[in-house]
């Protein structure tokens, strides 16, 4: 993936502070016709590792729905507490953000990134997945769009903050702090495509697309 810019910020938004910890976000904002955060962008790689237990596998030609918003928030945050089983592989990369994943199987996917200050990925959908994070080292910002009495939110996102989300949501992530940081993020089902975003005075303007080919 490439690194994408931080979008300029149209001086018509109207930047709201939120700092809820802890929101599932089941509806998404941005453009009607977007289905849809992100390994993130950078240079990755991929291993094995231990994450929690998830559903039994479904019974022949039955076909598993998606793990909810609030079930990949508490994986994530689980997996934060146990950092034994992540923590040795952690990266940082000066030219663009580190990810590494973690675990996959058909119905969801586990990632590792790292962010030094000034990194972010733009604003960004999920092609459709599901999907959480949690800061669990350092802090982050995230900005995403609200109603129309709303404007641009603008959330902190401190270390222990899980955040989660539904299909249709588009955010934009960014190391806006002074050191780096380490998150934990969970995707149903696994991406297979995000498409990117300019913020601009009418709102979000589609840009490109990538899919896992480029990851």
């Amino acid at each position: 993936m490439s690194l994408s810019p931080s979008p300029s910020i149209s001086p018509d938004a109207r930047p709201i502070t939120d700092t809820d910890t802890d929101t599932d976000t089941d509806t998404g904002t941005g453009p009607a016709s977007v289905s849809g955060t992100d390994p993130g962008t950078g240079t990755g790689t991929t291993s094995p590792a231990t994450t929690p237990g998830p559903p039994p596998p479904p019974c022949a030609g039955e076909t598993r729905a998606p793990l909810t918003p609030g079930t990949l928030r508490a994986l994530v945050r689980d997996l934060a507490e146990r950092p034994e089983e992540w923590i040795h592989h952690v990266r940082l990369s000066t030219e663009e953000r580190w990810y590494r994943r973690l675990a996959a199987d058909e119905d969801h996917e586990v990632w590792l990134i790292s962010w030094l200050p000034g990194q972010s990925t733009g604003f960004h959908d999920h092609g459709g997945s599901r999907g959480a994070f949690t800061v669990a080292l350092g802090e982050l910002e995230e900005l995403s769009l609200g109603g129309p009495d709303q404007g641009l939110l603008i959330r902190r996102v401190p270390a222990g903050t899980a955040r989660a989300f539904g299909p249709e949501y588009v955010h934009d992530v960014r190391n806006t702090a002074v050191g780096p940081a380490v998150t934990l993020h969970a995707y149903s089902p696994p991406l297979s495509s995000m498409a990117h975003y300019d913020l601009r005075a009418g709102g979000l303007v589609r840009t490109s697309e990538e899919g896992p080919e480029q990851w």
